[in-house]
């Protein structure tokens, strides 16, 4: 055991004996396993339960008010703020009942561009929610565990509850953020999701401020020629299928920095979602499922081991997370140059916005402030019809400050390196969510490839009548070019055209909260006025 870890294991008081320092991904799915668990699937993959929770809690996600962070977290819905003594006693608390355990410690980083590399020490309860860092962060050369020094520390512990008249929180479960201490703390809760989202919750407030590098909810690849393509999208859009296409390189799939030098990537891993999953859909994910992925909340077919991945019967949100070199087509050093091209996706429920349209950089700032998506009936109790979601830069419930600073900044970038912006619908066509169908995935990479060609930079386009989106009339590889033109593919033109106009108030109303810092060309980027 290293000189540092001793000092950090007695910094805690924790127990050398009783701790699992950087285990092989065999060893923790060997202890998992033994521990009951967690069992093999066919493929080799570990498969687990995450418990009571199967997905984040926004609700339930803190970061600690103090002279730090008082002045500069935008406090809202989601950044909610925590007492500094409620933090002292959970914390106290927490590593009391984590002494009474056997603690996994995995030693990481994130950011793999050396200049911004950030150390990340989890101490784990569980092995498998340290076969999620070891999946979920870079990973640490032979020669650098020994003078391993954390910046920050994660610690996990699914098992042990908070009393909320006591911690201040609000029920049993708790991600809190202390920018101070440096370290998150979670409990009462499995779902691995938690690790990672406190991590980039952390690069979200760090990297704008004081490193002036944007950071992004977003996945990435890369072209044989250099060209590099970046997707926005919420939970369910597409960001990593879309992203993981076998002609390009991929760089990450969900959270990236944008530096002076270019993109790069926070993570070592992929954290895909699973339901309906297959080989001939998503190739590239569906062959990184293998020794050494994670799998969470799935069902196997009856009397087998093999994977039902769209069995739904414990959550729709099933997931698996593996590591980068499970993709054959990773791109080295997880960095790229500045991207050509940028794509908003956003899965219409409604039906009405198009599969692909060009947006002016008017256009590109208010559909990035707006961060929209529907979310469709049975996703959530509740949900029977389609219901509009907007979520500031395609991720606001992890950004600690206010989403105008990431736009600005985005803004400036697309300026300055002469960027495409694209929004692309993966949702619905021919109608509603219920009436119409869900636009092929071989579709929309068709249109997206048109796009990363340059395929698009000479067609006609028309003018949508109400978002006044530039739509093109021809794009090459698509089975049915009536596409492009959503009105066209409604049965009743009059019902698409009343459907638009209230999904445009939808927009109105959600963008008035921005309506103030938004210059005239960003508001002029928004859908006709009702």
């Amino acid at each position: 055991m290293s000189h540092h870890l001793t000092a950090y294991l007695k910094h805690f008081n924790l127990d050398p004996k009783k701790i699992h320092h950087l285990k092989t991904p065999a060893e923790l799915i060997e202890d998992s396993i033994i521990q009951k668990q967690g069992v093999l699937a066919d493929s080799g993959a570990l498969c687990i339960d995450t418990g009571k929770f199967t997905g984040r809690s926004p609700k339930d996600r803190f970061i600690v008010e103090d002279d730090v962070t008082r002045d500069t977290v935008a406090w809202n819905s989601f950044n909610i703020a925590f007492k500094q003594e409620n933090y002292n006693q959970l914390k106290e608390e927490i590593l009391d009942y984590l002494r009474q355990q056997n603690i996994y410690i995995h030693d990481g980083y994130v950011c793999s561009d050396e200049n911004y590399r950030l150390n990340v020490r989890v101490l784990a309860e569980y092995p498998w929610s340290a076969l999620f860092a070891n999946n979920m962060f870079l990973r640490l050369e032979a020669d650098e565990v020994a003078g391993f020094a954390p910046q920050w520390t994660v610690i996990c512990a699914p098992g042990f509850l908070a009393d909320p008249a006591k911690h201040g929180t609000r029920q049993s479960n708790f991600a809190v953020v202390n920018f101070t201490d440096q370290a998150i703390l979670i409990g009462g809760t499995g779902y691995t999701g938690e690790i990672k989202k406190g991590i980039f919750s952390v690069l979200n407030y760090l990297l704008p401020q004081k490193l002036k590098t944007l950071s992004m909810h977003c996945s990435a690849n890369v072209g044989k020629h250099g060209d590099t393509a970046v997707f926005f999208g919420l939970s369910g859009t597409g960001k990593t299928t879309l992203s993981a296409d076998p002609h390009r390189n991929l760089i990450g799939d969900d959270e990236h920095g944008w530096s002076e030098e270019g993109i790069f990537n926070f993570e070592g891993g992929c954290y895909a979602k699973c339901i309906d999953l297959t080989e001939e859909k998503e190739p590239d994910i569906f062959h990184a499922i293998r020794h050494g992925a994670l799998l969470e909340n799935i069902r196997f077919y009856p009397g087998t081991r093999t994977v039902n991945f769209e069995d739904v019967s414990v959550t729709e949100n099933t997931r698996v997370s593996y590591p980068l070199y499970h993709i054959d087509n990773m791109m080295p050093g997880s960095i790229a140059g500045h991207p050509r091209n940028i794509f908003f996706l956003t899965a219409d429920a409604f039906g009405v916005l198009p599969p692909i349209s060009k947006l002016t950089p008017g256009q590109a700032m208010y559909h990035f402030i707006s961060g929209y998506t529907a979310k469709v009936a049975g996703t959530e109790a509740g949900v029977t019809e389609p219901q509009e979601t907007f979520s500031a830069c395609f991720g606001a419930p992890f950004l600690p400050l206010h989403p105008t600073q990431y736009a600005s900044m985005l803004g400036e970038n697309m300026k300055r390196h002469k960027v495409n912006v694209w929004l692309i619908n993966t949702g619905w066509s021919g109608g509603p969510y219920g009436v119409g169908s869900r636009i092929r995935l071989s579709n929309t990479r068709a249109m997206i490839t048109a796009a990363l060609e340059g395929s698009l930079a000479n067609v006609e386009y028309k003018t949508h009548e109400v978002f006044n989106l530039a739509m093109p009339v021809h794009c090459p590889g698509l089975d049915d070019q009536k596409i492009l033109s959503p009105a066209e593919t409604w049965s009743d033109p009059a019902a698409y055209k009343a459907k638009a106009l209230l999904l445009a108030q939808s927009f109105h109303r959600n963008f008035q909260k921005f309506a103030n810092n938004a210059s005239e060309d960003i508001l002029s980027g928004g859908p006709i006025q009702v």
